[in-house]
């Protein structure tokens, strides 16, 4: 059984669509998320598509998205601190959007719905966090963001050549207690290979630039340009 990994989408509907449609064979297909168009679209899959939040979606179809279902066929959601079994029998779960400090504790029901980009369900929580981390068995685990550390250039505004570790702790944590077979994130749009936490650990490229194959055994993967 072979299973497939795409990175963001930010809306290249065509990408994900040109991409399945060479691999029939694939059982299913894994988004760490940045699914939706900048007019809140999103994706009508032609394979199991299975996905996590980014910090770019539009929140109210999110909230409307049953666990590990969802109201478009062949697209399966899966929220924070939620784990589902694929076809094939393997357990993936996720833990989806960005870290934001001043969010962190605050109840995934209390974050504030605000338009757009600004949106506030946007950010992960501590809660989540803490689900995650009860879950074990997983095969493979979806973030958004990176574990630490996770190297960047800096920002010119900055005024320092120093690399900025742009990885977040609360991933790190997960993957210490969980132990997942495999760890895939996105939100960066670099291709990256490590070990975090004794841990195998991906950065995707977006959609337009490269995907994965995974063997669903053995995990190994061949990376393959879009």
């Amino acid at each position: 059984m072979t299973f497939g990994a795409i990175g963001d989408l930010h809306g290249d509907f065509a990408s994900l669509d040109r991409i399945m449609s060479r691999h029939p064979d694939v059982a299913f297909w894994v988004c760490p998320g940045d699914l939706a168009s900048d007019n809140g679209e999103y994706p009508h899959p032609r394979a199991p598509l299975y996905w996590i939040i980014g910090n770019n979606e539009d929140f109210d179809f999110v909230a409307a998205q049953p666990p590990g279902a969802g109201t478009i066929a062949n697209l399966h959601y899966i929220p924070n601190g939620f784990c589902v079994q694929a076809p094939g029998g393997l357990r993936v779960a996720g833990l989806g959007g960005t870290f934001a400090p001043t969010w962190y504790e605050t109840p995934r029901d209390a974050l504030p719905k605000k338009p757009a980009k600004d949106d506030k369900r946007r950010h992960f929580v501590h809660e989540e966090v803490d689900a995650c981390r009860r879950m074990s068995d997983v095969d493979v685990f979806l973030s958004h963001e990176a574990a630490r550390p996770f190297l960047l250039a800096p920002a010119r505004k900055t005024g320092t050549a120093r690399p900025i570790d742009a990885g977040k702790t609360p991933i790190n944590e997960v993957l210490t207690a969980m132990r997942p077979r495999l760890h895939l994130f996105g939100h960066h749009h670099r291709y990256v290979v490590a070990e975090r936490q004794h841990v195998p650990s991906i950065g995707l490229d977006p959609v337009s630039e490269s995907y994965l194959l995974f063997d669903g055994k053995s995990l190994a993967h061949e990376r393959l340009n879009s």
